[in-house]
């Protein structure tokens, strides 16, 4: 290409960068939009019902004020957070390689099929007594609540994954000379891994539903036993506050585990 070509070169490399500005602006825009409307929603219904049945916006953003400077709501956020991370870190941990274990291994899978059956219909919530009675009122029957809500989702998103392997590319790999260990390595798990970062995803929402119903039974500190307290003392605006907070810790914490897959998916060409 001449020197007189280079500033052509440079508007049709620009191009693509203006479009992705203008993407980013217009997905920016939407955003904004579609708060800007349900913030418009909250408040009237706020007018509607009134502060005894609704918070408006900014009752809570004083309210979430108040608690942030004498601390209670930080306190709770790290509290729940750490319950959830752990709970939900420890399912993964158990959840993904028993469902690949599963999956490749036939008679694990007819072993374990109705132990997995049976109690990923009981709801985490049945077993809150029991866990207080077994492991007591401390850290780790809320714990142990989120990571059997999560172990069951992301083991059955890991089977699932398995088995969904074509078995021509099984087959090929054998015939090429793989071994069990080299299959698993190289087939096997990436082709697992969209339908494990899926239901450790969905495992996620579920901590923060489970997480709720065991502070609010068995914890004094935690966004659970600030609603249930604020319930108590009749502070909707409270109420309202450990409710947004709440949708906004998952927000984050779902948007960093996208970022975080989405670069582990990426080594196997897959976009979340």
């Amino acid at each position: 290409m001449s020197i007189i070509d280079a500033p052509a070169r440079v508007r049709v490399l620009s191009i693509p960068r203006k479009r992705r500005g203008r993407a980013a602006a217009t997905v920016a825009m939407r955003y904004a939009l579609s708060l800007g409307i349900g913030l418009l929603i909250w408040q009237l219904l706020a007018m509607s019902y009134g502060p005894a049945l609704v918070a408006s916006p900014g009752q809570t953003l004083s309210s979430a004020i108040e608690l942030a400077r004498d601390g209670r709501l930080f306190e709770s956020v790290i509290a729940s957070s750490r319950r959830i991370l752990i709970g939900w870190g420890l399912g993964i941990l158990v959840g993904a390689p028993l469902g690949l274990l599963m999956g490749r291994v036939k008679v694990v899978r007819q072993l374990m099929d109705p132990y997995i059956e049976f109690f990923r219909f009981i709801p985490p919530i049945a077993f809150v007594t029991l866990a207080i009675v077994w492991l007591g009122l401390g850290e780790a029957s809320k714990i142990v609540l989120i990571f059997y809500t999560s172990v069951f989702i992301v083991t059955i998103s890991a089977i699932s994954g398995v088995l969904a392997i074509p078995e021509d590319k099984l087959r090929a790999a054998s015939s090429l000379g793989a071994n069990r260990r080299q299959i698993l390595k190289w087939v096997v798990l990436p082709a697992s891994v969209p339908s494990i970062v899926t239901g450790s995803r969905l495992a996620m929402g579920n901590s923060f539903l489970t997480i709720v119903s065991a502070e609010i039974v068995a914890a004094d500190v935690g966004i659970g036993a600030l609603i249930w307290q604020s319930r108590n003392f009749g502070r909707i605006d409270w109420v309202f506050v450990g409710i947004i907070t709440l949708g906004i810790l998952g927000f984050i914490f779902d948007r960093i585990l996208r970022i975080v897959a989405g670069r582990v998916l990426a080594r196997y060409s897959v976009k979340l």
